[in-house]
């Protein structure tokens, strides 16, 4: 049995996650959700995850805080971010490293489609 790669969904508005969850398992992902960037940091979703979609502000550690976060550990995660506040500034520190998106709330879901198909190579 092949198993489906794994999208993790950090996102503290709950609406946010479901309706994310929806859209990435109809693409036949697996999907690991989580309300905060703590929550994903401590889960075992960390090591399975193969893309990370991110809010890019939350309270505690925001969607650009874990994205470093994670490169200073040596966690490459392809990562789409998503933002209600599309500031230029903030697009440039976010698209690096491994950063593949940066789309406005509210998004195109075809967008975040391709996002995650470039990222596996769909």
């Amino acid at each position: 049995m092949i198993k489906s790669p794994v999208i993790a969904v950090v996102d503290d508005d709950m609406a946010v996650r479901t309706g994310l969850d929806s859209l990435v398992r109809s693409l036949g992902f697996a999907v690991c959700l989580f309300a905060s960037a703590e929550e994903f940091l401590g889960s075992t979703c960390l090591d399975k995850a193969r893309c990370l979609i991110t809010d890019v502000q939350m309270p505690g550690m925001s969607g650009i805080e874990l994205h470093e976060h994670l490169s200073s550990r040596g966690f490459s995660i392809p990562t789409i971010f998503i933002t209600a506040f599309p500031e230029a500034s903030v697009r440039k520190r976010a698209m690096t490293g491994s950063a593949v998106g940066f789309l406005s709330k509210p998004f195109n879901a075809g967008l975040l489609i391709e996002c995650i198909e470039s990222t596996f190579g769909v």
